[in-house]
């Protein structure tokens, strides 16, 4: 079986990652790497930490409006796959780069394979909610982390090809725990469970200048020095230091590669964020989580109350960071670290 498998962001090489060392045992994949995303940290100390493949082909879109970035995206994945002519796309979660792969196999008639299918936010706002509904319904196998993922497919009557397999992200995190060095909490000089860790990276915070300011400094963390919040210092692993300055209380810091941000999750007293993937990080390794969205595609992390919704604003994000540590179960969710497996035999049965 020949695979095509269309990646375009950092986050989506780590998913990529788990499928492509049980797919290569047995299959023929040629990674495209579309550009969508120019990431610093994914040098070659990125691809060797988790044995990520590299990219076969890199279509160098770069950044552009989404208009603009998806349809020269569409163009360069139709070539590659008239050119390749794979048995599947696989394509994974809500990037444009998800729905110009899928978009440009079923014009082809090739059959789209789309990992983290069901997802929804119910927010048409969200770029991110309008890829990953059209690509779910142009999709012929729809690998669906969650019983809910299931069931939000099945009320918009898509039941054929739907499979759930679980989270791939939890067997990259299973083999990340074993790898990862605490290395890093020396060099920050920090100990477990005494800080914060925060990341933001949604257009909806980052676009925003109001909404990122009182998420970073302005007022949600002030509030720090009065006492209130739990932790005495937050590390922030961002990209906009250029305009923003590090406080006593907030420490900015560059990027950190995945198995270094493993070690900050692992020990952090609580994690805030806008990510996805980090929300289902936190649940796994038992941190509790601030979500700085006002939903969330993960709704059982909140269910279960490791997870609180609180939107950018500065007093719901105190409270919430400053709640006690979950009493309730943190039952198993999203699988048992083994989805990869499931996904490669449900394109073999196809």
């Amino acid at each position: 079986m020949h695979i095509a498998t269309i990646v375009g962001a950092r986050p989506q090489f780590i998913k990529a990652a788990a499928i492509s060392r049980v797919l290569r045992q047995r299959h023929r994949e040629v990674l495209v790497h579309t550009g969508q995303h120019y990431d610093v940290r994914m040098s070659a100390v990125f691809f060797q930490e988790l044995n990520i493949p590299l990219p076969d082909i890199n279509l160098e879109v770069g950044s552009a409006s989404h208009g603009a970035q998806t349809g020269t995206m569409l163009a360069k994945i139709e070539a590659v796959l008239l050119d390749e002519r794979p048995d599947w796309v696989l394509v994974y979660g809500d990037t444009n780069s998800t729905l110009s792969g899928a978009l440009a196999a079923a014009k082809l008639h090739i059959p789209v394979a789309h990992v983290e299918a069901g997802l929804r936010s119910f927010n048409r706002a969200m770029p991110e909610e309008i890829n990953r509904v059209l690509t779910d319904h142009v999709s012929n196998l729809l690998l669906c982390p969650s019983q809910t993922a299931v069931d939000n497919l099945a009320r918009e009557g898509i039941t054929q090809g739907v499979i759930l397999v679980g989270d791939v992200r939890a067997d990259v995190l299973r083999l990340a725990v074993d790898r990862a060095d605490p290395e890093i909490l020396r060099r920050l000089q920090v100990k477990p469970s005494s800080y914060a860790l925060a990341t933001v990276h949604r257009a909806e915070n980052t676009d925003n200048s109001a909404r990122l300011l009182n998420i970073y400094i302005d007022r949600s963390f002030s509030t720090a020095d009065a006492g209130h919040f739990p932790c005495s210092s937050t590390y922030f692993p961002s990209n906009y230091n250029s305009w923003m300055e590090t406080t006593g209380y907030v420490k900015l810091i560059e990027p950190v590669g995945y198995l270094d941000m493993v070690t900050l999750m692992r020990n952090a007293r609580v994690i805030l964020t806008d990510s996805g993937g980090v929300q289902k990080e936190a649940y796994w390794l038992g941190i509790p989580c601030v979500t700085l969205r006002d939903e969330t595609e993960w709704i059982e992390t909140v269910t279960f109350g490791w997870n609180v919704l609180v939107g950018t604003e500065p007093e719901r994000i105190v409270a919430a960071a400053n709640r006690p540590l979950p009493t309730t179960p943190r039952p198993t969710l999203y699988g048992d670290g083994f989805a990869a497996e499931r996904c490669v035999a449900a394109l073999e049965r196809s």
